[in-house]
């Protein structure tokens, strides 16, 4: 009797209780589909349409993740494709980039706030517009909230203040346009704080500061000004990122760990602070395009991990000392436009495989073809920076001849066209919100930079990098002496092989800088002054991706070539080999790991999408493969033979003069796009023979499909460094890109975006995995 009593009981506490659960698990169902309408149905949940079981069942795909404990959502990933195009953005839809003008942000959130179990919420580009709501703390339980590239507005909600379990808060590339939250200090378990490209606009809070847990600070691209706080007290503090704002302070006293500080384009005065050099971690210092004064300290040259030090655009003064010491990393030095004077030291005197030096537009004794002279050298080095019309006249002044002058005229204007044709296209071109929004930042143009947007977890899209004319030195023309010297009379033993436009050469400069000089064959009844402007062209092209063409040399040394031309390119010398070696089982000891390859990739993405939009007219068809792409001493990768089709154009005198017809540019773009496919290709499953490609993909590319099948064919190395997320964003474009149908193939800047989104995905995965290890450690 008593056993068939318990029995009763068992099956009525099932028929009780089954009810709840299942209640609960279509309740979070109904809360997702309902997400899912108010965000107009975006593509990337397509997969949702026709499924009816518990969402929390439903796979990962490269966009969307969700995850769910005892039937409760705790983590929502969604990932959609509503970007800016360059249109202005006044608070209201912007169809095709923005949700309708149906959309409800308060509705919209209302409903996230019935996920009551988020614990990581991150939801980029889907065209949310509108101030963020107050009532996003009830989402007490999150860890990590991401609402990058969208279109939100106004201030942060301060009842975010109460959400004291976030780690991260990203609200990156939106429009919020209040001041900077003084009330961050209540977040005591905030470790990323990441701002950049908005438009807050006051003084950096001193509530920051006492945030003992931060690790990475990133504000950059912000109308931020005042002073910036000590922020010493920072021990955890490992990426300081405040590009692009108005601080006008001195510079304050940072804490010793830092790992990266980037704080050009500022304000900042002073000298730079002795302390700086007890900063031993620090690997990368970008302090340039600021108003700082005075001898920099030697220190800093001799840090111990110190790879990246730019220092260019300043009004640093006096002579460095000449027993100065430089760190064994220090890779990439740039004291360019200041007003140093003196000598240069050993260690800085000439660039070679292992360091490449900047130091044009000073007033050295040396190099004094790329040195300022007379008024501008003597001027108060204590007195206010001089504006950049000042500096004009005095470089001008020095030069002589009427004709150069307009020149200099003509390329000023036809640089401003580009420089608003780039601000067009521009991820946030704001005009004012009415009565809510503060005028938009007016940018200085910056010199180009080599390294910043490496050092920092971009991962969004990318503005197309700045020609960079300032400071930038000139074309040179050489001589067939100066070159036959420098290659020992083009000797054998530095023959470094023959590539599709001529021999090359490694060769070394009287200076001492290593060049490659690549020789050009053509016939003499082509015009080599039509060659020579295209050469000047593609010589403007800065890029820290691209390798660099410093020069040219047309003279044939006397000698004759049998009815043919002879044309030296001298481009800068990039030591490491190319990519393609690195990705060999051949060289185990030099193959990289999937987040190494995500850099690289990124890094040719910006430098081509430069090219095709950065510049006017863009360069394309620029021969993408693997073995183009070089590598410095620091792995940062950089493009060899682009804008080759603008010099077969000179040489070759194709029939359609002029301007190329469309359907020719648009052919090019897609050819890029297409042989950048086959660069992703071989990143995931390692070098393809050459003429193979086809093969592979009837064969193989169906393999991608399925887990099985990407362990057959994906690198180990890869396997074994990625996680699925950031290794499926990657296989999807990669398909894309080398769709035999051409209308299905994406954009440059569509590319660009998925590869800094699989990056950050990366990134992520990469510190949870050391969160999981620390926390195993006894």
């Amino acid at each position: 009797m008593g056993l068939f009593f318990w029995f009763i009981l068992l099956l009525l506490s099932e028929v009780i209780f089954l009810p709840c659960s299942y209640q609960q698990q279509t309740s979070q169902t109904r809360v997702l589909l309902q997400l899912r309408r108010q965000l107009e149905n975006p593509n990337s949940l397509q997969a949702w349409e026709n499924y009816y079981g518990n969402l929390c069942n439903i796979p990962t795909s490269v966009h969307v993740s969700i995850l769910c404990q005892n039937t409760s959502v705790t983590e929502l990933k969604i990932m959609g494709d509503k970007v800016s195009n360059g249109d202005e953005f006044n608070g209201f839809a912007i169809p095709n980039q923005t949700l309708s003008e149906a959309f409800s942000i308060e509705s919209f959130v209302t409903t996230l706030t019935k996920l009551s179990s988020l614990r990581v919420l991150r939801l980029v580009s889907l065209g949310i517009w509108g101030p963020l709501p107050d009532k996003i703390h009830r989402l007490s339980s999150l860890e990590l909230l991401d609402l990058s590239s969208n279109f939100m507005y106004g201030s942060v909600p301060p009842k975010i203040s109460t959400m004291v379990k976030l780690s991260t808060l990203t609200l990156d590339e939106n429009y919020f346009n209040g001041t900077v939250p003084d009330w961050l200090d209540s977040l005591s378990n905030l470790t990323i704080l990441s701002l950049k490209n908005n438009l807050f606009h006051g003084e950096f809070p001193d509530s920051v500061s006492r945030v003992k847990t931060l690790t990475d600070i990133s504000m950059a691209d912000n109308n931020i000004s005042g002073k910036l706080p000590d922020l010493s007290g920072l021990t955890s503090l490992r990426v300081l990122d405040l590009r692009e704002n108005q601080l006008d302070s001195e510079l304050p006293l940072l804490p010793n760990q830092l790992i990266t500080v980037l704080l050009s384009n500022n304000s900042f005065s002073g000298h730079i602070p002795s302390k700086f050099g007890d900063l031993t971690q620090l690997q990368h210092l970008d302090l340039s395009s600021n108003n700082l004064t005075g001898i920099p300290p030697s220190a800093l040259f001799s840090l111990p991990k110190i790879s990246y030090l730019n220092l260019a655009s300043n009004m640093l003064s006096g002579s460095i000392p000449n027993k100065l010491s430089c760190g064994a990393k220090l890779g990439f030095v740039d004291i360019s436009s200041n007003r140093l004077v003196g000598g240069i030291p050993p260690c800085l005197a000439s660039n070679s495989d292992k360091r490449f030096v900047k130091y044009n537009a000073n007033c050295l004794s040396i190099d004094s073809n790329h040195q300022h002279h007379g008024p501008y050298c003597m001027e108060d080095n204590k007195g206010k920076k001089p504006s950049k019309g000042i500096v004009i006249t005095v470089v001008v002044a020095s030069i002589s001849g009427t004709i150069l002058f307009a020149v200099l005229i003509v390329f000023g204007v036809l640089f401003l066209r580009r420089r608003n044709h780039h601000q067009n296209h521009h991820h946030h071109p704001r005009k004012p919100l009415e009565q809510q929004h503060t005028l938009p930042k007016q940018q200085e143009n910056s010199p180009s930079v080599f390294c910043s947007d490496l050092v920092t977890n971009a991962r969004l899209i990318s503005q197309a990098a700045k020609l960079g004319t300032q400071g930038a030195p000139v074309c040179k023309i050489f001589s067939y002496e100066e070159l036959r010297e420098a290659t020992n009379n083009f000797n054998k033993s530095i023959f470094l092989g023959e590539g599709f436009t001529g021999k090359l050469y490694k060769g070394k400069l009287e200076n001492g800088t290593y060049v490659t000089v690549r020789s050009l064959a053509f016939s003499k009844k082509y015009s080599i002054q039509n060659l020579k402007g295209r050469l000047d062209f593609l010589s403007k092209l800065h890029h820290p991706n691209l390798v660099a063409l410093l020069g040219y040399c047309t003279e044939n040394g006397g000698q004759d070539y049998n009815g043919v031309n002879k044309v030296f390119l001298v481009y800068e010398y990039v030591p490491n080999g190319n990519y393609r070696t690195y990705l060999s089982e051949t060289c185990p000891e030099k193959v990289l790991k999937w987040s190494e390859r995500l850099a690289i990739l990124i890094g040719i993405a910006k430098a081509v999408h430069f090219l095709h939009t950065g510049v006017i007219p863009g360069c394309f068809n620029n021969r993408l493969k693997t073995n183009n792409i070089l590598l410095d001493e620091h792995r940062i990768a950089k493009l060899s033979d682009y804008g080759i089709s603008i010099i077969r154009e000179a040489i070759e005198k194709v029939e359609a003069k002029g301007e190329r017809t469309k359907s020719s540019h648009k052919k090019t773009v897609e050819d890029d796009v297409y042989n950048f496919g086959f660069i992703l290709l071989e990143s995931l499953v390692g070098p393809i023979v050459s003429g193979k490609g086809e093969t592979f993909l009837l064969n193989e590319m169906a393999s991608f499909g399925s887990q099985d099948g990407r362990k057959r064919i994906v690198d180990p190395i890869v396997l074994t460094t990625s996680s699925q997320e950031s290794l499926s964003i990657v296989v999807s474009i990669t398909r894309k890109c080398i769709s035999h149908e051409v209308s299905s193939r994406p954009s440059f800047e569509d590319v660009l975006w998925n590869l800094q989104y699989a990056a950050q995905v990366q990134a992520t995965a990469d510190a949870d995995d050391q969160k999981s290890d620390s926390a195993s450690q006894p």
